[in-house]
This record gives structure tokens, sequence and C-alpha cells, in this order.
């Protein structure tokens, strides 16, 4: 699971609200130019905003591992075909374009998000949002995309854990709905206990919805941001 990491790079200096609207735009770009030529020099910016984060490509896909199936999923599903009457079953290999141009498309959007997290506080996207979103609205989107940002990793720990004492158990000779159900119950009644210590945790710190957030103040590298942020938005309208 992707989180955090310290450092000095160009996406660690940028402001957080530079990061998010640098995101937003890049996926308006990449969902208007859905052709190959299109996603192809949208590659080579994300690659650009994976340096700019000193992130290895390799470990943002990591990070994602879980959804790549299913990005993976769509074009093998598109190239069959099915006809009812009569009864046939085909395989048509110019159909899976369109979704495997679609997926390639989310990946790259995932890759850029990516940065994201590995470049931003906790804290900073919490006063991001806020201050982008005024109001109860924005303080709800705060909280929950700061308890997510620390909620999931622990519980993807928990799964892993699981996994692993069932295998030092031999449980991987079991059958695999007999493993799914163990990790799956195991895993909810994990999850279910950290939410329970996530509720006591608040309330004993008298959990507040207008917190003292960290300051946030634009620099002069958020230019190039905000720059590459409009580009990327004219290009989507274009």
């Amino acid at each position: 699971m992707l989180s955090y990491r310290p450092g000095d790079s160009l996406a660690h200096r940028l402001d957080p609200r530079t990061k998010l609207l640098v995101q937003a735009a890049f996926a308006a770009a990449a969902f208007a130019h859905t052709t190959a030529a299109g996603l192809a020099w949208l590659t080579g910016l994300a690659l650009a905003v994976l340096a700019a984060g000193r992130l290895s490509p390799i470990r943002a896909v990591r990070g994602y591992l879980p959804a790549l199936p299913f990005l993976a999923a769509a074009p093998l599903v598109s190239i069959v075909e099915v006809e009812m009457a009569p009864w046939t079953v085909g395989i048509d290999p110019t159909a899976a374009i369109d979704p495997l141009l679609a997926s390639y498309r989310v990946l790259l959007i995932l890759l850029v998000s990516a940065v994201y997290l590995h470049s931003t506080p906790v804290r900073d996207s919490r006063a991001a949002i806020q201050r982008l979103l005024p109001g109860r609205v924005g303080r709800l989107l705060g909280v929950g995309i700061a308890l997510v940002f620390r909620f999931l990793p622990l519980l993807q720990a928990d799964l892993r854990r699981v996994r692993e004492a069932s295998a030092a158990r031999l449980g991987s000779e079991r059958p695999l709905r007999a493993r799914m159900r163990l990790v799956g119950s195991a895993g909810l009644r994990r999850a279910f206990g950290r939410a329970d210590r996530l509720a006591l945790a608040l309330r004993a710190r008298c959990f507040a919805w207008n917190p003292t957030l960290p300051a946030l103040r634009f620099g002069r590298i958020d230019a190039f941001g905000l720059f590459v942020a409009g580009a990327l938005g004219a290009v989507a309208v274009l």
C-alpha cells in the first residue's frame, strides 16, 4: 500500500492544492484524449511526474496490485463474442483495443495519484481539501480521506498477517473456498475491532470537526505546477 514518505523531491515541495489540481487536470486530459497517440504523450507526462516524486514505477504499480486484475479483465472479456441463436462463441481480438486503451488510461491516472500519496502527508491532504471545499462538505471529505489514508494500510497489513499465519499452519493445502472464508472472516473481525478502537480513540481525544490544520502556502515552485495543471486543462477542453 502506498503511503507518505518524507523527502525533498519536487513533488514533496509542491503545495498539496497544486498537486490536487494537477491530478484533476491530468485525469480530464486522459479522458478527453483516448487515442493511442494521446495516451503516448500522457505516458511521458506520467513518467515525468513519477520522476518529480522520485517514485519508482515498479513500486507505484505494486501499490495498486489489487486493481490490476480488474484492469486486465476488461480487454480479455471484450474479445469474447457470444451469440444466442444459434449458440456460438467467437473470439474477436480487435474488440479489445478500446477496452485496452481505457484500462491503460486508468493505470496512468493511478500512477499520477501514487505520486500524490507518496509525497503528501495526511494532514496536508485534509487541509488542502478543506480549503478547496469550505464548509461542512469540505470538513466531511477531509476527515474521510484522512481516515482512509490511515486505515487502509492497517487493514492490508492485517490481511497479509492472516494469510501468512494460515500458510504457516498448512492453510495453503485447504480448498480455495475454505481459504477465502478463513481470510475474509478474520479480516472482517480485525476490521471491526480496529473500527471500535478508532471510535474510542477519537472520543478520548475529543475529536473535532475544526482542528488546527497545518498552514499551506503557495511557493514559487507552485507556479510551475499550476502552469502544468492549466496546460492540461486547456488540452482537455480543446
